[in-house]
């Protein structure tokens, strides 16, 4: 990872890198929930609200990806002190949020017809809420720490103890007794019909595609803001 700490080195990556992924994110995006909307049949139990499937699951596995690359990237910081470990973390986190509040929303649409309800403080939602808000206090807490200095420990320290709520969200539904439905894809398998599964992998690469490409987007824009205050600086001090 040290061979990228070099943020010439990075962009060089990073400028084809983005381009790439935001392409294939929006194809695959758009050939996936096409195929969902009109292609596959309606659920024999959920009917036509089994649609939202093929957005809800792959912004739920983002909302809780993209925390687990702020641990990483907060791992790096602590450890080894990566240069660029803290601006990943600090562009994945609005990233990251947009997607939980996406799981969320798609969530609350997905229950009302289904369950008859647009929200229950069950433990997958709940703990999936409180992802949400630990985003909202990375934002706050890592712009401010930016502030102090380069160091960026506080909030490296904050990414590491919130990555606790990961396997809280992931076993709640087998911990407790919970309005929301088990797993239903698994390594083992799955229990949705091949008929409607088939678009899903299509979506979760493509909004993870999106999702990296806006990531990168992110780091590009905080390292040429850094580039810039340098020169500023230096102009200033001539």
């Amino acid at each position: 990872m040290h061979r990228f700490a070099n943020p010439a080195r990075f962009l060089r990556i990073a400028r084809p890198a983005t381009g790439w992924l935001l392409a294939l994110g929006l194809l695959l995006i758009a050939a996936g929930v096409l195929g969902g909307l009109f292609v596959t049949p309606p659920d024999y139990l959920q009917g036509e609200t089994v649609r939202i499937l093929y957005i809800h699951v792959p912004t739920a596995w983002l909302g809780m990806s993209g925390w687990s690359g702020i641990a990483i990237a907060s791992l790096f910081t602590i450890v080894w002190r990566h240069p660029l470990a803290g601006v990943a973390a600090r562009a994945i986190a609005p990233v990251g949020a947009l997607f939980a509040f996406l799981c969320l929303a798609t969530g609350s649409i997905w229950g009302r017809p289904t369950w008859g309800t647009w929200w229950e403080w069950d433990g997958r939602l709940t703990s999936m809420l409180v992802l949400f808000f630990l985003y909202l206090g990375y934002i706050a807490l890592a712009a401010a720490d930016k502030e102090r200095g380069p160091d960026g420990r506080v909030a490296a320290i904050f990414g590491l103890v919130g990555a606790v709520n990961l396997p809280i969200i992931h076993f709640s539904v087998k911990w407790w007794r919970t309005l929301h439905q088990g797993e239903s894809i698994e390594l083992t398998g799955s229990s949705v019909a091949p008929e409607l599964l088939w678009p899903l992998p299509l979506t979760l690469v493509g909004f993870s595609a999106l999702f990296g490409a806006l990531v990168l987007i992110r780091m590009r824009t905080e390292l040429a803001e850094t580039k810039a205050e340098a020169r500023l600086k230096r102009m200033v001090t001539q």
